[in-house]
């Protein structure tokens, strides 16, 4: 999709989605043999459910509608949220992504693999695993010393309401 195109579709469709409550985070054209999909992330500080997609669809659905951003041809909409392993590129996304585990690559080279625990203007507080039964150990990373930074699906954590449950028990 080209610049101008992406800028256009922004223009157009982020009042919408900010008038939902949400933020939108990306917007893609692919083409998809003869139609083109028109790709929407929203997301929100409390995420977005399933309703909040649909009335967004909606109303972005019916803006497209009535004027030509798309041009003349065929093409679907579609509209999701950023999903479980999200890249993390804004600082919304960090303070977001408090409590998850984060595959770090360094700016400098190297890799780092650590949960944020907070998030200032500057950076984040880190908490390192430990491994082999050593404990977890804290460290600080600069914006600016991140390449890039993904999200990490954990499937055996506890959430933080079972955790303190068992230590009351």
């Amino acid at each position: 999709m080209s610049t101008t195109q992406s800028e256009r579709l922004r223009e157009l469709l982020e009042p919408l989605v900010t008038s939902q409550g949400l933020d939108l985070e990306e917007i893609a054209v692919d083409s998809v043999g003869r139609k083109r999909v028109l790709r929407v992330v929203v997301d929100s500080d409390t995420g977005a459910d399933l309703d909040q997609i649909a009335d967004v669809s909606r109303e972005l659905s019916a803006k497209l509608d009535e004027t030509d951003a798309m041009g003349e041809g065929e093409y679907t909409l579609e509209v999701g949220t950023p999903g479980a392993e999200r890249q993390l590129t804004e600082h919304r996304h960090y303070l977001r992504a408090v409590d998850r585990l984060v595959r770090f690559q360094l700016a400098e080279g190297g890799e780092l693999v650590a949960r944020i625990v907070d998030v200032d203007d500057e950076g984040l507080e880190l908490e390192v695993p430990g491994v082999k039964g050593r404990k977890a150990t804290a460290r600080r990373l600069a914006f600016g010393e991140i390449g890039k930074a993904r999200v990490q699906v954990e499937f055996n954590r506890k959430d933080k309401k079972d955790m303190t449950e068992e230590e009351e028990a």
